[in-house]
């Protein structure tokens, strides 16, 4: 999820004073399974913007501790059933999150819309897929998708969930009523995997997962991901 949604918004959210990924208490994934599959999206150009995201440095998923320790159980249990996690996107810093809002009031640019929202106007983007206040940006929340592999744990290929990632349309949400049994399937079976170590997903996005409870639901970060 991009903004709205999961932002605690009856309660005040504080930016923390952090300026380093440690400070914040901000742990790498792959400092736990250094091979776990990443294809951080607004690191680069391959995203709804088109062009990186304000404060991705480096292609790297970080979370809060407890909850890159929650995502490696995930990961972990997945691998005996020759399945594993392919990770889009982790943090995200409160800038990124501002430069969502500004790409989002730009109307005119519309080079990405055939590809991430190809029904709905740009201008309806902001509040269920974009907002000011990202839950992303509290560090426990992940967008990612579930591959299958060889037994050997090779040649992994993304399971059919119906859309790709960050499509703004109705039939990304989880249990849109007439999408296939196959993908419904897929998206079901990494819900419940994910579940069983207390990550909830956003059922607008089938991507979208927060743990729950959340270490620091009421503040957001600002630390760049380098």
């Amino acid at each position: 999820m991009l903004g709205a949604g999961s932002s605690h918004a009856q309660q005040p959210i504080t930016l923390s004073p952090a300026k380093t990924a440690e400070q914040a208490n901000l742990t790498d994934i792959r400092a736990l399974v250094p091979d776990i599959a990443e294809d951080i999206k607004y690191a680069g150009s391959d995203n709804f913007m088109g062009v990186p995201a304000d404060g991705y440095l480096a292609p790297k998923c970080l979370l809060l501790r407890p909850v890159a320790e929650a995502l490696a159980r995930v990961e972990h249990e997945l691998r005996a059933q020759h399945l594993r996690l392919k990770i889009w996107d982790c943090y995200r810093p409160a800038r990124a999150v501002a430069n969502f809002v500004r790409w989002a009031h730009d109307l005119p640019d519309q080079r990405t819309k055939a590809q991430h929202y190809p029904s709905l106007d740009k201008s309806k983007l902001l509040g269920d897929y974009i907002a000011p206040v990202s839950g992303h940006s509290r560090g426990a929340t992940v967008d990612l998708t579930l591959q299958r592999c060889r037994d050997d744990g090779t040649h992994c290929l993304s399971l059919d969930m119906g859309t790709e990632f960050d499509f703004f349309d109705v039939r990304a949400h989880t249990d849109v009523a007439g999408i296939s049994a196959v993908p419904l399937a897929n998206r079901h079976l990494l819900r419940d995997a994910m579940a069983r170590e207390g990550f909830r997903n956003y059922p607008l996005e089938w991507w979208h997962y927060t743990v729950s409870p959340e270490p620091t639901p009421h503040t957001i970060y600002d630390v760049p991901v380098q």
